[in-house]
């Protein structure tokens, strides 16, 4: 090819008005000018910060997202590429995360410090769960007795309790109303527990309830009414509780179940009213003899010796509170039989592998609601 000024092929179709071009040689068509557009920089991707110690994850393939250019510069384009190649070839990310995300160092896991000596009686803890269980679990895995005494601590309670009620009763029949409600509250709850039955919120608000309306009827009528006071509160509460239980959409076992421990709390509630209804004087030396009973059982002595040793310390205290008032040594007899019904709840409360929460209700409350009948029959007789 000859010519006054050289053919720049990449002039983009730009030349002179005045320059002729001679061809030599074989020629082609030159009716087909290829459309040229401005080219795109081919896209180029930085590698990211690969972690050692990150585990093989997919990589995923980048052929269906490569760029491709124009169909009508594809003549173009490949004498182009030929003359210049790629500034850097596309590498594939270790793993699947955004360019501009931040791969996180590696952050060695802390080691844990050695655990410390577990107190007596209990294992060293563990990550695959708890292993410290509660007395009555570790006896009915252990297949021991399933009778379980609540211990010093519920017996201090119950002491407390006991001089509450010897004092309000001291003050009046309304300073005996507080710790009244109180022993009240606790039977109901205490009771359910007691049968496996919890939260039980229905059963409980109606028992405690019970033990309200009965101290209102007692407060109402009088001492000189108040058997009938609580037997007709009792009645009207066991209607009711079996009201409840007939419209209940329960399976009928479930329904006697719940009827039976209703009425139960229910009763044991309303007779606990029995303290507001005996004998001032009598109560007095009631809740002193409940309080030295309970906490002479809770010594740790010998099981027959322990429950001597309980019996005598309810009646000597019977004894003690007697010579305080007009009871004298009557007070002894109360004191024995308050005691020995102290035992008795004490007792139930105790059985069939009860938890804390059962000794700290049931445990505390039982062995006062247990007394209450004693206190008002022998307080009337011996008044």
């Amino acid at each position: 090819m000859s010519n006054d000024q050289q053919y720049d092929p990449y002039a983009n179709g730009q030349q002179g008005p005045d320059v002729t071009q001679t061809w030599e040689g074989q020629t082609w068509d030159t009716q087909f000018q290829p459309v040229v557009q401005q080219q795109q920089p081919p896209v180029t991707y930085e590698a990211p910060y690969q972690d050692p110690y990150a585990q093989p994850a997919y990589e995923p393939s980048y052929d269906n997202t490569a760029y491709t250019p124009p169909q009508g510069a594809v003549a173009y384009e490949q004498h182009q590429h030929q003359q210049q190649p790629y500034a850097a070839a596309p590498a594939a990310p270790a793993a699947p995360v955004g360019y501009d995300t931040p791969v996180p160092a590696y952050v060695p896991e802390p080691v844990a410090a050695p655990a410390p000596a577990a107190p007596a009686g209990y294992s060293s803890p563990t990550t695959s769960g708890n292993t410290r269980i509660t007395d009555a679990q570790r006896a009915r895995a252990e297949g021991r007795s399933p009778v379980i005494e609540p211990g010093l601590q519920p017996a201090a309670l119950t002491a407390v309790l006991g001089l509450l009620l010897a004092g309000g009763a001291a003050l009046g029949p309304y300073g005996l109303l507080v710790p009244l409600v109180l022993l009240q509250g606790l039977t109901a709850a205490g009771w359910f527990r007691l049968n496996g039955m919890w939260p039980a919120r229905q059963g409980i608000a109606l028992a405690f309830a019970g033990g309200l309306v009965a101290d209102a009827a007692l407060l109402a009528t009088g001492r000189e009414h108040a058997a009938a006071a609580i037997l007709g509160t009792l009645g009207a509460w066991v209607l009711l509780c079996l009201v409840l239980q007939l419209r209940s959409q329960a399976d009928p076992d479930e329904r006697m179940y719940g009827l039976m421990a209703g009425v139960a709390s229910a009763a044991l509630t309303v007779v606990a009213a029995g303290h507001l209804g005996a004998a001032p004087d009598a109560v007095v030396v009631g809740g002193i003899a409940v309080a030295a009973t309970v906490v002479a059982r809770a010594l740790p002595l010998p099981g027959p010796v322990s429950l001597i040793v309980a019996l005598l310390a309810g009646a000597g205290a019977g004894i003690a509170a007697g010579g305080l008032n007009d009871l004298g040594g009557s007070g002894a007899l109360i004191g024995l039989a308050a005691g020995v019904c102290a035992l008795v709840g004490l007792r139930v409360a105790s059985y069939d592998y009860p938890s804390r929460f059962v000794h700290m209700t049931a445990g505390v409350a039982l062995p006062l609601t247990a007394a209450a009948p004693a206190v008002y029959l022998l307080g009337r007789a011996l008044a």
